[in-house]
């Protein structure tokens, strides 16, 4: 079992930035991917960004160039530094991770962006 704390969210004026955590407990060797989603009120939960252990990331076309997501394999988190914050990335974050084929998911955090 993989047990996920996210932290780091909160309230951000527009333009600003907060760098999101999430902390792997349990079983977190072999993780093999980690990554952020987020869901909005009203909205599908969807994919943020994504990092193998390996290093490779992948990102929603949105985020592009505004947020970098990071993994440290050996604590087993991971984090993702956002910049330029907008209105439209209001969400709860949500930490994921993938272990021999299963998926663990954290209970999330808000980001607020709002002037």
């Amino acid at each position: 079992q993989v047990q996920l704390v996210e932290s780091g969210g909160g309230l951000v004026q527009p333009g600003g930035s907060l760098r999101l955590s999430c902390a792997a407990s349990g079983s977190t060797f072999s993780i093999n991917t980690m990554g952020w989603y987020r869901q909005a009120p009203g909205k599908q939960r969807e994919l943020v960004a994504t990092v193998t252990r390996g290093g490779s990331t992948n990102y929603v076309d949105s985020v592009k160039g505004r947020f970098t997501i990071s993994m440290d394999n050996a604590k087993g988190s991971v984090y993702l530094q956002m910049e330029s914050l907008k209105t439209e990335d209001t969400a709860v974050y949500y930490c994921r991770a993938t272990r021999y084929g299963r998926e663990y998911w954290g209970k999330g955090t808000l980001v607020t962006v709002s002037s």
